[in-house]
């Protein structure tokens, strides 16, 4: 992730985000190529534990279709976390977003980001209303 500054290594060691006294869940260090040195996830940026989260999904992604007997998941819905990336992470992020795309996967965001609309041509807005919420296509 990140043009390959940062590479998620599985443990079995507890992280210092790691609530559960059960031992149970996915443990995870970073290893950061700039330094060199392995880190905790709860060390990361907003933007980089966003680049995390994503790379993840689009991991389990691949296993889940794997598992799945080689079915290609093809739709990706990202929701939220842009507003935690500065505007070099943006686009980076949304480059990533774009290759997906042309790749074949239909990719879904979920965003109040207003920077996003000038990215994104084809958009749905949703409206809440106290009887309801309408849907609109907007570009």
């Amino acid at each position: 992730m990140w043009s390959g500054r940062y590479e998620l290594r599985h443990t079995v060691d507890k992280a210092a985000g790691d609530r559960s006294r059960s031992g149970g869940g996915l443990g995870l260090r970073v290893l950061d190529a700039w330094t060199g040195q392995e880190r905790d996830p709860a060390t990361l940026s907003g933007g980089e534990t966003f680049a995390g989260s994503l790379a993840l999904a689009l991991g389990l992604g691949d296993v889940a279709g794997a598992e799945a007997g080689g079915a290609d998941i093809h739709t990706l819905f990202v929701d939220e976390g842009f507003g935690s990336l500065d505007e070099e992470a943006l686009e980076e992020v949304l480059g990533l977003l774009d290759d997906l795309r042309d790749g074949g996967r239909a990719v879904g965001v979920v965003s109040h980001v207003a920077d996003l609309r000038s990215r994104i041509t084809t958009r749905l807005k949703v409206t809440k209303t106290p009887t309801g919420s309408t849907v609109t296509q907007v570009g």
